[in-house]
């Protein structure tokens, strides 16, 4: 797929993937071998007819295409940005056995991006109103997507959201070079088109409580908040000036717009020297946005080896043609500041990889006598994430597990009846596409137990 070329890219926040040409998006669709047993279906958290989409593209049947994608897939222009198909639909696609699998990813993207440049999406029959109602509290992948299917079957849907703004981890975490705001807009607003109302600056567990959304006229609640708290290193000097979480730093960039300061009320502070703790990919959108922000040189921290790195390869050969610097097996120790408490160095240390943990990971282990001193003038530390407790702190009908995600069965029920959940509450920090899953099991089961009057 054509990029922005990446000494151009590194200095604007513009996206960087430009999308196929028609040509190229026909010539790729011509590659699918439209199997009888389609194993990329399979690989599919929201069960796309991946077959049926391509192959109506290919007939340039476009409205077609569209119909086939978003009879699964509420939020296919998001997915085709940011879902890792590299290792869901794509790796189950026979080509790749010997070649390059189909890019799916890519011609959900051109098939989204041609229905966003319509006059009216598609997608927008409305069934018979049900009379029953659903709060769908946050805006993330996972409530957009419950609110969409229960909107779409004729459910009365408000969505509860927090922030000023619609989106959840779509808008304040993934950077607009990797997702416009302009995709995720129109896609929120094809969900509304479909009926379900949108509420914000509604904290639920601080300006009403879940119980009294149920008492309050709303027959059944699916709670989609997320994993917005951040996890730290606990190590000497973690609170100096400087060092950020990368949801601090990448709210105030993405939500905020510091990158625009002062046009935009928020700033956020910048550095010739940053360095990113952490290997997944927020690590790398934190990583890149400093490039943008003017840094002369951004460190990528990471105590294992490219190997084991959680971020997509893709995003991983973006930021290092961009020019970001990746110190593998090297992990911090602690942080030391000059008398303004503002950070100045960091101590790290070299590691070697020793057996395999559960997670088929080798683990690091620190070498002996490697510690050293490097000069830094911003951190950001990109370890993870943690759910929010205020919901569960004030529901003691919520069973919660050791790591503070909400419990829930195979069917997103909650141990509190009436209540839904699914996406990061459930799962901890995991993918789009996977939280979208979690909504559409939600919604299908809630429409069940809605119908059946909660019996």
């Amino acid at each position: 797929m054509p990029k922005q070329l990446a000494q151009e890219r590194k200095y604007n926040f513009q996206e960087v993937a430009l999308g196929y040409s028609h040509d190229q998006a026909k010539a790729e669709a011509e590659r699918c071998l439209q199997c009888k047993r389609p194993k990329c279906v399979e690989g599919c958290p929201v069960g796309v007819d991946i077959p049926k989409f391509i192959q109506a593209l290919k007939s340039g049947e476009m409205s077609q295409a569209v119909v086939a994608l978003k009879a699964k897939n509420n939020l296919p222009g998001i997915c085709g940005r940011v879902c890792p198909q590299e290792v869901q639909c794509e790796q189950r696609c026979v080509l790749g056995k010997k070649g390059d699998p189909v890019a799916i990813g890519r011609l959900e993207r051109y098939v989204a991006d041609w229905d966003l440049c319509q006059e009216k999406s598609v997608w927008c029959e409305k069934a018979t109103p049900t009379g029953k109602k659903v709060a769908v509290v946050g805006s993330g992948p996972a409530g957009l997507t419950c609110a969409a299917d229960l909107a779409r079957i004729g459910h009365e849907v408000i969505i509860l959201e927090a922030l000023h703004d619609a989106g959840g981890v779509l808008i304040y975490g993934i950077p607009e070079f990797r997702l416009p705001r302009g995709i995720v807009k129109s896609e929120i607003e094809y969900i509304k088109s479909l009926g379900a109302k949108l509420n914000l600056d509604v904290v639920v567990g601080r300006q009403i409580q879940v119980k009294e959304l149920l008492e309050d006229g709303f027959d059944a609640v699916f709670l989609g908040i997320g994993a917005g708290a951040p996890r730290f290193l606990n190590i000497p000097g973690e609170n100096l000036s400087g060092i950020y979480s990368a949801n601090e730093y990448l709210t105030r960039i993405n939500l905020m717009k510091a990158y625009r300061f002062p046009d935009y009320d928020t700033p956020v502070q910048k550095g010739k020297i940053v360095a990113v703790v952490g290997g997944g990919n927020v690590a790398m959108d934190a990583a890149r946005c400093a490039l943008r922000l003017g840094a002369n040189e951004v460190h990528l921290i990471y105590r294992r080896s490219r190997q084991e790195m959680p971020a997509r390869r893709g995003e991983i050969e973006n930021a290092e043609d961009e020019g970001v610097i990746f110190d593998y097996l090297t992990n911090p120790t602690r942080f030391i500041g000059d008398e303004r408490g503002r950070v100045k160095a960091m101590e790290i240390v070299q590691m070697e990889l020793g057996e395999a943990d559960e997670s088929g990971r080798r683990i690091p282990r620190i070498k002996k006598g490697s510690e050293h001193i490097m000069p830094v003038e911003i951190v950001i530390i990109a370890v993870g994430t943690a759910p929010n407790p205020l919901i569960s702190s004030c529901t003691p009908e919520l069973k919660i597990t050791k790591w503070g995600t909400l419990v829930v069965d195979e069917r997103c029920r909650t141990t509190m009846p009436g209540v839904w959940a699914g996406g990061d509450i459930t799962s901890g920090g995991a993918t789009v596409i996977g939280a979208m899953g979690a909504g559409k099991t939600a919604a299908a089961d809630m429409d069940k137990w809605l119908r059946m009057e909660g019996k």
